[in-house]
């Protein structure tokens, strides 16, 4: 009778260990939820349960050792503090998957753990730490599926102008609506600089916002790591299994696995894989799907079988808006002329033109001096140095005359035929916008014209470019290839 009373004391006595470790394992949680969100912690941290006390070490299980994982190197040394500023005693927090025949703990008053993440975060995570004594040890293998997300990179920052309006109205629609008839797979093509990586950290982070789907980005040199990665520690199917397992796909910088054929091949599958299951696929490379010489024709044909969208390159008055956007966010008060000079100076990339602002405003709070043309050449004399390229009216009647497949005499003959005097009239204007030749040395280096003569082609240029997006095309294409 003694023994069954002993017994008894003994299952009381763990039943009110386990409900006084639920007690302050809510504590915890809301301490958690305080600090890293309703949506972060649901995601990973409600999984979380909690095992035994030995001596001054708490054991606290998770359901997959993918998540186990991610919790340890994210959260680990947090549980750690948090645990010990509840319990003094408890020193030390270890983390296990979830055995069989464990009796777990679960938070006072929360829901029943998830036995799955619903929603991939957004930040990297951290190599897994050294296998638990009682797993065999393994190869080391990242198994997180999400590269981090820039949250500078959201939709409210990101300054719309006709350049990328479309691109930006395509992936407003993916983040409201994935999968969305016609929208998978979305690909997002253009130069460096020019936004398609904002566009996509966005997607991502308004997705997670909503906590609706699980989200996977990273680039596609990352993807080609983690699937060498695979191969050598013989965990291909686990690999395969983690990214088809997501809702959204997004993987940047496409154009890195041209050559790299049995990347493509991997590629290739899931994608299928996901998009014949319904899921949504985000790519973003330098040039077009049919442009990507070296991709697979099957792959470069389900890249373009959805929505193919291009940024263009900046207009004056886009970096002009991101300029203003930019300095206003600072706090720091910078003059449109300003914003002008650097606006026309550096045109190429949005990239290089916000860090050129940046440097700026930290030199002005460095220093406690206002923003100033003067102080905006001295500062970034470096940075306008490589772009004050000089640019000669010879280079652009060369060019001009080529492109339309006329005579460089014709540059500075008496033919008023329309395939000669229309190149000219562009020659005329690329010179008016490109040098600081006044209108009657521009006049004289044309077959010593009038100034009057140059405002007019200038004016009939500008018009006909308003008319004729095919035209604007024709000059804008002839600028850059002259600017750069």
């Amino acid at each position: 009778m003694t023994g069954g009373l002993e017994g008894y004391d003994a299952v009381a006595e763990a039943n009110a260990q386990k409900s006084v470790l639920a007690i302050h394992w809510s504590r915890i949680c809301q301490r958690l939820k305080a600090e890293v969100g309703e949506v972060e912690y649901r995601t990973w941290l409600r999984q979380i349960t909690v095992g035994p006390v030995e001596e001054d070490e708490i054991t606290l299980y998770l359901p997959t050792r993918f998540l186990r994982d991610w919790v340890r190197g994210q959260y680990g040394d947090r549980l750690g503090t948090l645990w010990n500023a509840e319990v003094p005693a408890i020193r030390r927090v270890e983390l296990q998957v979830a055995r069989a025949d464990a009796a777990p703990v679960a938070p006072e008053g929360d829901e029943p753990p998830v036995p799955l993440p619903t929603v991939a975060h957004e930040k990297a995570v951290s190599a897994p730490a050294a296998p638990v004594a009682d797993e065999p040890r393994q190869a080391e293998v990242r198994t997180d599926l999400a590269a981090p997300l820039d949250p500078r990179f959201t939709f409210d920052t990101f300054v719309v102008g006709k350049p990328n309006e479309f691109a930006y109205a395509c992936a407003r629609r993916v983040a409201e609506r994935p999968s969305s008839p016609g929208f998978n797979p979305l690909f997002l093509y253009g130069g460096v600089g020019l936004g398609k990586t904002h566009l996509m950290h966005a997607i991502g982070a308004e997705l997670l916002r909503e906590g609706r789907v699980s989200v996977a980005y990273m680039s596609a040199e990352k993807f080609m790591y983690r699937f060498i990665a695979a191969i050598r520690s013989q965990s291909t199917m686990e690999f395969k299994e983690q990214l088809r397992s997501v809702d959204v796909l997004m993987i940047d910088d496409l154009q890195f696995l041209i050559g790299k054929d049995n990347t493509q091949e991997e590629f290739f599958h899931t994608f299928n894989a996901l998009v014949d299951a319904g899921r949504q696929i985000v790519v973003s490379a330098d040039k077009s799907p049919s442009d990507l010489s070296g991709l697979e024709d099957r792959l470069r044909t389900r890249l373009g079988c959805g929505m193919v969208a291009d940024i263009h390159a900046t207009t004056f008055e886009l970096r002009i808006s991101i300029l203003e956007a930019k300095a206003t966010a600072s706090g720091v008060v910078v003059p449109a002329k300003v914003l002008e000079f650097l606006a026309h100076k550096i045109t190429s990339n949005v990239r290089e033109l916000e860090g050129a602002l940046n440097r700026l405003i930290a030199h002005a709070n460095l220093f406690g001096r206002p923003v100033t043309l003067e102080a905006t050449q001295d500062v970034l004399h470096d940075i306008l140095k490589a772009h004050d390229r000089r640019v000669t009216i010879e280079e652009i009647q060369r060019k001009v005359a080529e492109h339309w497949n006329i005579r460089l005499t014709d540059m500075s003959s008496a033919r008023r035929a329309r395939a000669v005097a229309r190149p000219r009239q562009v020659a005329m204007y690329l010179a008016k916008q490109l040098t600081s030749r006044s209108l009657p040395e521009i006049g004289r280096k044309f077959g010593n014209r009038d100034h009057t003569t140059v405002m007019h082609a200038v004016s009939r240029v500008t018009e006909l470019m308003e008319q004729d997006p095919a035209f604007a095309e024709d000059v804008e294409l002839l600028r850059r290839m002259l600017e750069s």
